[in-house]
C-alpha cells in the first residue's frame, strides 16, 4: 500500500494539494489498516488524513534544496525503465 506514496518534494510543478491529500490518505490507511474506515471510525480516520495532509504541506514548504527541481515526466521514465528492466530480467514462469 505504501508503494503508491510518492515523493512530492522539489518538483516542477510543485505538488498539488491532491496529490498531497492522496498520500495522506495512503499513509492513514497503511497505520489504521483500514482501506474504508466503519462509520464509527469515520470521523477519526478523516480527521487523521486533514492532520497528515496539513502536516505534509508545512514540512515540503519549509524544506530546502539546491538541486535541480525533477519533471513528473522524466521520473516517470524512469520508473518505466525499471520496470522493463526488472521484468525483462526475471526467469519466465512457464520453464
Amino acid at each position: 500500500m505504501c508503494r503508491s506514496i510518492k515523493t512530492l518534494f522539489n518538483f516542477e510543478p510543485p505538488a498539488t494539494e491532491l496529490e498531497i491529500r492522496d498520500a495522506s490518505l495512503q499513509f492513514v490507511r497503511k497505520l489504521s489498516g483500514f482501506n474504508v474506515p466503519s462509520q464509527a471510525n469515520a470521523v477519526a480516520f478523516d480527521a487523521a488524513v486533514e492532520e497528515v495532509a496539513a502536516s505534509a504541506r508545512r514540512l515540503i514548504a519549509a524544506l530546502v534544496t539546491s538541486a535541480e527541481p525533477r519533471t513528473r515526466e522524466a521520473e516517470a521514465a524512469k520508473a518505466k525503465a525499471r520496470f522493463a528492466a526488472r521484468f525483462a530480467s526475471a526467469p519466465d514462469a512457464m520453464d
